[in-house]
């Protein structure tokens, strides 16, 4: 049977960790199993427990205060993930092997990590050839989308990641229980954006012809090839959960292999020990 990942992704405070928290706990209310891999060498907590954590191979402390590399932050990472595609034996014995696996690798913000760096595309191609059926979940902070400029931006970023790793995404608005109604209302227009009246809209605030003219440009393709749309995430919400994780779940074919299980059984009636302590007064 095929193993399931779902690759987290997105920038720095984009609700990454949160977003696996909220999984774990939408999965264990309704009696699935679902395990979080931290790819994150950079990580201080989580409130969850992890399946296999990338500090236990290499921290971007160690490497920052290794005088022989004298990495900053973002070198040090970049670093630490180049490290760990060339131990992916590691990874390997840390998932084991059980049929079925459904995994959440969060992974680090650096956004160079899915554009021009390879780490990310070795990782997928690794996952795959141990038979993970693999998703990326690009999230953007919904926070950040209420303006056109910035949700151009974020759409870029996210077909950024689509484009490098050529497997299914689904790209999420997350910490929409953040927003205000109105501010809700606001942002359901970039859910499933026209690009061109976006454009449209905001004509008189380019100063330069050329970068209108790109700007278009971008759009229409993104636009004419419906390439990127988002989903919002709630996370106080359960049906939206579900509907994220039901596009999730889809677009990796999970569920068509899997036997039925009769749900648990309970009790019509209270024990009579519940009944002595209802009735005591």
């Amino acid at each position: 049977m095929p193993r399931y990942a779902q690759i987290v992704m997105g920038p720095a405070g984009s609700g990454k960790s949160t977003y696996c928290s909220t999984m774990i706990q939408h999965a264990e209310a309704v009696n699935r199993s679902v395990q979080v891999v931290n790819l994150d060498p950079a990580a201080e907590h989580f409130d969850y427990p992890v399946m296999a954590d990338i500090r236990e191979l290499i921290q971007v402390d160690d490497v920052m205060e290794d005088d022989s590399l004298r990495f900053g932050p973002n070198g040090g990472l970049v670093f630490c993930m180049e490290y760990f595609a060339n131990n992916f034996d590691w990874l390997e014995e840390s998932l084991g092997h059980v049929e079925d696996d459904y995994i959440l690798f969060d992974c680090p913000g650096q956004i160079e990590l899915y554009t021009h760096l390879p780490v990310m595309r070795q990782l997928v191609e690794q996952l795959q050839q141990w038979e993970f059926r693999v998703c990326g979940v690009f999230l953007v902070d919904s926070q950040f989308m209420v303006e056109s400029f910035k949700f151009i931006s974020g759409v870029m970023a996210a077909l950024s990641a689509m484009v490098s790793l050529e497997i299914p995404q689904v790209n999420i608005m997350t910490k929409m229980d953040l927003l205000n109604q109105k501010a809700k209302k606001e942002i359901e227009k970039y859910l499933d954006p026209d690009m061109y009246t976006m454009t449209e809209d905001n004509s008189d605030t380019f100063r330069s012809q050329k970068f209108k003219k790109l700007t278009k440009a971008i759009c229409g393709l993104i636009d004419d090839y419906s390439m990127v749309r988002f989903l919002p995430f709630d996370r106080t919400d359960e049906e939206g959960i579900n509907i994220v994780l039901q596009h999730i779940d889809a677009s990796i074919q999970y569920g068509e292999d899997l036997e039925f299980k009769e749900p648990k059984e309970v009790d019509e009636e209270p024990s009579n020990a519940n009944y002595d302590e209802f009735f005591q007064g």
